[in-house]
């Protein structure tokens, strides 16, 4: 059998559950999930390496939406970027909804580049499991959704749930069977391309979202000011959360410091579970006007398309 390896774009609007399926199948926390739009700031890449048969690296995409800012700008570029790169493409759809403009738009963007280079798309349609008591229901979205496509021929759709992991079994044989034969790209142990630091970075963004008001998550930038690995059995990391607005900062410190206190003590014990030892975590705020329009301060954190 050859072996077979390739980039699979795993595209989509914001929230509808692509880091969620992308843990799913690589079987580890790589990519952080919050139920706020647009969590995902980096192309993720998450590896998955079957002996002698195949290695798929999976992309994870920030949600298309309309950029109001430079940070949306980087993101929309993000997206454009995984689509231009890949060999195969997830588009996933939220099954408890109808499809809207932006299924249709996140569609035609795949087709554009799908049909030029004859490449396989899954359509999967994710919270299925939500609608099982309806099937009529479920069935009419799911031919909504498939409409899309336009009678694409090299496609198939698979309903599922990456909550649970419902019919997600299927999804990683059907992508290997469309990928180019070609030698592995990434060790076989590896399950991302991230760093550590990186993935630190991103434990404690998601405590911020989980744990402060709606309409802060969006406003903080998180920057790992020092991350010391000298002692194998204890890293050291001091972080500086960065907000647009001094109010801000006390939102996230809270009274008596003790939300910031919470946010440090939920990353650290997530981010030794990611080490496999100790972990010390020191975290600052600071005010930083207007920072996602800040094309500098954006590119000093990595918030830039790779050169091709």
């Amino acid at each position: 059998m050859a072996f077979r390896s390739g980039f699979v774009s795993v595209v989509g609007r914001p929230n509808v559950g692509k880091s969620t399926l992308l843990n799913r199948l690589v079987g580890q926390k790589i990519a952080i999930t919050s139920q706020v739009a647009q969590t995902t700031r980096h192309r993720i890449r998450g590896v998955i390496t079957l002996p002698n048969e195949g290695q798929l690296v999976l992309m994870d995409t920030p949600g298309f939406s309309k950029p109001l800012d430079s940070l949306g700008e980087l993101l929309v570029d993000e997206s454009q970027a995984a689509i231009a790169d890949a060999d195969a493409y997830v588009i996933v759809v939220n099954g408890n909804e109808l499809p809207g403009k932006g299924d249709a738009y996140v569609v035609t963007q795949v087709l554009e580049k799908a049909a030029h280079k004859d490449a396989f798309i899954l359509l999967a349609i994710n919270k299925a499991d939500q609608l099982k008591q309806h099937p009529g229901l479920l069935g009419t979205r799911c031919l909504a959704y498939e409409a899309l496509l336009k009678g694409y021929k090299k496609s198939k759709t698979l309903l599922i749930s990456a909550r649970t992991g419902k019919e997600c079994h299927e999804i990683v044989p059907l992508l290997l069977k469309h990928l180019p034969v070609g030698p592995a790209y990434y060790d076989e142990d590896a399950l991302t391309d991230q760093r550590l630091r990186e993935m630190s970075a991103e434990i404690i963004r998601e405590k911020v979202m989980r744990l402060t008001q709606e309409e802060l998550p969006h406003s903080v930038a998180i920057v790992i000011d020092d991350y010391n690995e000298a002692d194998p059995a204890m890293t050291r990391i001091t972080a500086t959360l960065y907000v647009n607005q001094a109010s801000q900062k006390g939102m996230i410190i809270g009274k008596g410091a003790t939300l910031i206190k919470q946010i440090g003590t939920e990353a650290r014990k997530d981010i030794e579970t990611l080490l496999g030892h100790r972990a010390h975590l020191d975290l600052n705020v600071a005010v930083k006007a207007n920072w996602r329009r800040d094309a500098e301060f954006l590119k000093s954190m990595g918030l830039a398309v790779e050169p091709a």
